[in-house]
């Protein structure tokens, strides 16, 4: 059959060196040593690196492969890769191919243009990738060849963590541990291990690229910074799960095929709210190859979205007054038995454990949901999150009506009966039963239980999965060992488990209840609420980010070892600097634009307008108030805009020198304000000026795609 028509089961996997592929082109004895390191039972035996290397070199050369790279995730929340030939030449010269375990296991890119946050000097460039060995190698295919991908950490000289999967990687640790812990306390003798399970909700727009090519904006800032609302905007919702445009469903189609031979399930394709907007929804997976398929995708949509003609966006908010765009983060735990731990079940222990799962969660956002927001703070998350369906920027947990109800009521020492169809007995007379449908959906929750996972809504969608999940398990992690140690307590004496767990359930319940809320997150009372509960709120992504360096949240990390107190100071420095560019780039865009294009057209209107004016016969000049009227506001709005941009030209040039906390303060302050009135302005005239006058295409032009032949 045919690739091209064939089914996604024939080509599942087939440009990823798994585990079946290995099997088959390994000796037994090197497989078996290697999936022990992969399971995260030993260390990499070092011996076997020129078999697996041997094996992976033959392996990518019958796919069609030319060249390898240690494929890396550097803190720009993009990956990065450098090439390197498997063919190479013999002491006579002749043509070989050649790749050791030595080069499989290590290589040497540059580190000194990446950020660091001061941990190195930029001149010190020595930096190292290391294989991962526990997330599968792939190839990337091009139209003359293929690059053999090596998941790796990047890691400085002196061996600090420049990346995103080394924190990562120890968090996965943290949470295993403790989750094991976990289990043996409620008698679980044959569970080997625990697996963080993912799966992120992938959220993008698609723009017809002829369009986007005219828009310096997007072409630059992946976002545009002008533009007045299309008439037929979101407001009207026949776009939401309609039928999908054929260009798009087209490409949709080929990023699925591709990442199935990457080995990724994309189980969902639909039209999102927004126009223009659609989503991908993966297959759970386990984590750390989760992230690494993120970012897989992220790039085959990028690819796609230019062989289909499209212009790719993945910005929070690409459009003022629709929805921006998220990665719904799913994270759940499954052991090695096949169970998912956050999955209520027919048997009455199992699903005291499961509340205790959830109620440790619980423990840990309310002592560290600061952390949470740090952890998705950026230029582009702050026009998308508190709107438009986007989760507040306050974190909250929602858990739904049936577990707050039933949780409640076990601090309460109330007795009331739940029972309903496919109810789940907690075997304890006193206890409600828990439905096993067990929560609604609440749209305004940046974190959400949805019946077998916890949903991290937050996170924005062109965002790497590893800083936001390193987070999220390094609070489960605490908020874990924080119930073990009170459950071990409480069964000193010979305690009955179940009892001993209710009763820290209890606790954690009432200690946790300034986290949790049910309500409306749009809400402007759950602001006032949200601080008479302690919680933060965060003004700004310079307020968010600075949840980074108090105190608890250092300490949280540095305790689990997942990040020095040195380490998280730096990060924070990364994306402080990283706002910032963000930011000077898009005042840079925008005031080109004013310049380019605004101001020019606003110009050519006035010319037009006067010179029709001109022509008006005399019999008529009493009627022209209105029309002198929408001349003179024309003037005042370029005015207006070319007083705007002296000042933004001076805070800009305020901010050149000075540390980048200063700098990002400004810049979040007078800085965003003036871009915003200047934005104001220019929708305004974009509404008053011939649209064969206007420079740009308008929102109704890029939310429209176009037909033609595919």
């Amino acid at each position: 059959m045919d690739e091209g028509v064939a089914r996604p089961a024939e080509i599942f996997g087939m440009h990823v060196f798994d585990k079946s592929a290995m099997k088959e082109r390994l000796p037994e004895d090197v497989y078996r040593r290697l999936m022990t390191a992969v399971e995260g039972d030993g260390k990499l035996d070092g011996s076997i690196a020129d078999y697996v290397a041997a094996a992976m070199k033959e392996w990518a050369l019958s796919k069609g492969a030319t060249h390898y790279t240690h494929w890396f995730q550097p803190r720009t929340e993009v990956t990065a890769e450098r090439h390197m030939a498997f063919l190479n030449l013999d002491g006579e010269g002749h043509p070989i191919h050649t790749f050791s375990g030595k080069e499989l296991i290590q290589s040497e890119p540059d580190a000194s243009s990446f950020p660091s946050g001061g941990m190195r000097n930029t001149f010190e460039a020595r930096g190292y990738c290391t294989w991962d060995p526990s997330s599968p190698a792939f190839i990337v295919l091009s139209h003359k060849g293929g690059t053999l991908c090596i998941p790796s950490v990047f890691i400085s000289y002196d061996g600090t963590p420049l990346d995103m999967k080394t924190p990562l990687l120890k968090s996965i640790g943290a949470i295993q541990e403790r989750a094991m812990r976990l289990l043996k306390l409620f008698g679980n003798r044959t569970v080997r291990s625990v697996d963080v399970t993912i799966g992120a909700e992938q959220e993008y727009f698609l723009v017809d690229e002829e369009k986007a090519r005219r828009r310096p904006d997007i072409e630059l800032c992946r976002r545009t910074l002008i533009g007045a609302p299309s008439p037929k905007a979101q407001a009207v919702e026949a776009h939401y799960l309609g039928a999908i445009h054929p260009r798009v469903l087209a490409f949709m189609e080929d990023v699925e095929r591709d990442m199935y031979r990457l080995g990724q399930v994309l189980m969902t394709r639909h039209n999102e709210a927004a126009p223009g907007q659609f989503e991908f929804a993966p297959v759970l997976s386990e984590a750390n190859q989760g992230c690494d398929q993120n970012q897989m995708l992220m790039e085959v949509m990028r690819k796609m979205a230019r062989r289909h003609h499209f212009q790719l966006l993945l910005h929070e908010k690409p459009f003022a007054s629709v929805n921006g765009s998220g990665k719904h983060l799913n994270v759940s735990l499954r052991d090695s038995e096949g169970r998912n731990l956050l999955k209520p079940t027919s048997n009455p222990r199992r699903n005291i454990q499961f509340l205790s799962f959830i109620a440790s969660f619980l423990l840990g956002v309310s002592r560290h949901g600061g952390l949470l927001r740090a952890s998705i703070a950026s230029a582009g998350n702050s026009h998308r999150l508190g709107g438009h369906e986007a989760p507040p920027a306050i974190m909250s947990v929602y858990v739904g009506s049936q577990i707050n109800h039933v949780l409640n009521c076990l601090a309460q020492g109330v007795n009331e009966d739940m029972t309903a169809k496919g109810s789940i007995d907690l075997g304890m007379d006193r206890l409600p039963t828990l439905n096993s449908d067990v929560s609604d959906r609440n749209r305004t929750s940046p974190i959400a239980f949805t019946g077998n996972k916890w949903e991290f809504r937050g996170v924005g969608a062109p965002q790497a999965l590893g800083g936001p999940l390193t987070v999220m398990l390094a609070i489960w992690s605490e908020g874990i060992e924080r119930f073990c140690t009170a459950l071990e307590s409480r069964l000193i004496g010979g305690a009955d488990v179940a009892d001993a767990a209710l009763a820290v359930i209890k606790d954690a319940w009432e200690e946790s209840a300034n986290v949790r809320f049910e309500g409306n997150g749009y809400d402007a009372a759950w602001v006032e609420e949200a601080k008479r509960r302690g919680l933060p709120v965060c003004r700004n992504t310079v307020e968010a980010l600075d949840q980074y360096l108090v105190r608890e949240h250092r300490d949280l990390l540095a305790n689990l070892g997942i990040m020095t107190d040195r380490e998280i100071v730096a990060y924070h420095e990364v994306r402080l600097e990283q706002h910032n560019e963000t930011m000077l780039t898009e005042i840079g865009v925008l005031r080109a634009m004013m310049f380019e294009g605004v101001l020019p057209a606003i110009s050519k209107q006035l010319g037009r307008e006067a010179q029709a004016l001109s022509g008006v016969p005399s019999g008529l000049r009493d009627r022209l108030s209105a029309w002198e009227k929408n001349l003179k506001r024309l003037v005042e709005i370029k005015c207006g805009i070319l007083e705007k941009l002296e000042k933004l030209d001076a805070t800009v040039a305020s901010v050149k020198s000075g540390d980048a906390h200063a700098a990002a303060e400004i810049l979040v302050g007078e800085g965003a304000s003036l871009m915003g009135s200047i934005r104001a302005d220019s929708d305004e005239a974009e509404q008053l000026i011939g649209k064969d006058l206007w420079p740009y295409p308008t929102y109704m032009d890029m939310f429209r795609i176009e037909d033609f032949e595919l």
